[in-house]
């Protein structure tokens, strides 16, 4: 049986796009979104909507699975950026008996990770960047970007100038990924 509504969970520009594609495919379309978003775009667009108890609930699993299924959806887009590059979400929407709208668990698995992506990438012979080591940077090597392994959709990423700012910019970048995405590297 094929794909007939998606839920695409994520918000704003991100979802539009998604749900006019699923438009032009002939696909219902269900929103996601917490009461500070109750009247974007997004939500007036989409076929049906869900409202999510809590903001933090678009990096929640279950309250997403629970959305599509209160919804009818079969699919589940992540859209970019909130789960999207998470492989055990992913694996979550199949194991609730839902198709995963993206790249298969294990492409997620292996480039989720920037670091296990940037090993895989210099295993095959792909030149990469060596990794930044905050106590061996000198000031001719600035400007740097800082960027959260675990960072998505421009968080955790943190442009130096300041060789003084640099041990508190990497320290930030930690815990903004660790806030958004549940990981601090």
């Amino acid at each position: 049986m094929g794909i007939t509504r998606v839920l695409v969970a994520n918000r704003g520009e991100i979802a539009r796009r998604v749900f006019a594609t699923c438009r032009r495919l002939g696909l219902g379309t269900v929103a996601v979104y917490t009461g500070p978003d109750a009247a974007a775009p997004h939500v007036g667009e989409a076929d049906a909507r869900v409202r999510l108890a809590q903001v933090n609930d678009y990096l929640n699993a279950g309250a997403l699975i629970a959305a599509a299924r209160a919804a009818g959806a079969d699919a589940v887009h992540p859209g970019y950026g909130f789960l999207s590059e998470n492989a055990d979400f992913a694996a979550t929407v199949q194991d609730a008996g839902l198709t995963w709208v993206g790249p298969p668990v294990a492409a997620v698995r292996a480039m989720g990770s920037k670091i296990e992506a940037k090993k895989m990438m210099a295993a095959a012979g792909v030149p990469v960047l060596d990794e930044l080591d905050p106590d061996t940077v000198s000031q001719e090597q600035l400007p740097v970007l800082v960027k959260a392994s675990a960072g998505g959709g421009g968080r955790g990423m943190r442009v130096v100038t300041d060789l003084t700012a640099l041990a508190g910019e990497v320290a930030a970048a930690r815990r903004e990924a660790q806030s958004a995405f549940g990981d601090p590297t």
